[in-house]
């Protein structure tokens, strides 16, 4: 599929697509004949993935070490563990301030609703 319909796929535009090539984040997509990029599956769960990590606020170097061992099987160490466990518990914590927050502004809604009702 052409970059147009890797964005589609994928939830990344284009513009994104083309951005976390040139830093490295995404092999560049094959060449068509014509000179189009064409990207496959497993192109599109890399994009999935990256749109997911940015979407809950990891880093592009926090995401570029989270790859590593997706890009290459032979880092599937003990060490990528690691990694990856140390993303799992900084994401438990942003989620525990989403909930938090979530709480906060609950708890103002109800307090606005009062203050209106009397």
């Amino acid at each position: 599929m052409n970059i147009g319909e890797a964005a589609k796929h994928s939830g990344v535009s284009a513009k994104m697509i083309r951005y976390y090539e040139g830093i490295g984040l995404v092999q560049r997509g094959q060449r068509s004949e014509s000179g189009y990029r064409i990207y496959c599956e497993s192109d599109l769960r890399i994009l999935r993935f990256l749109r997911r990590a940015r979407n809950v606020g990891f880093s592009i170097e926090e995401i570029r070490e989270l790859l590593s061992p997706l890009a290459n099987p032979a880092q599937r160490t003990a060490e990528a563990r690691v990694l990856v466990q140390a993303c799992i518990g900084e994401l438990d914590r942003r989620i525990e301030q989403a909930v938090a927050m979530r709480d906060a502004l609950n708890h103002l809604a109800r307090t606005c609703d009062r203050k209106h009702k009397h």
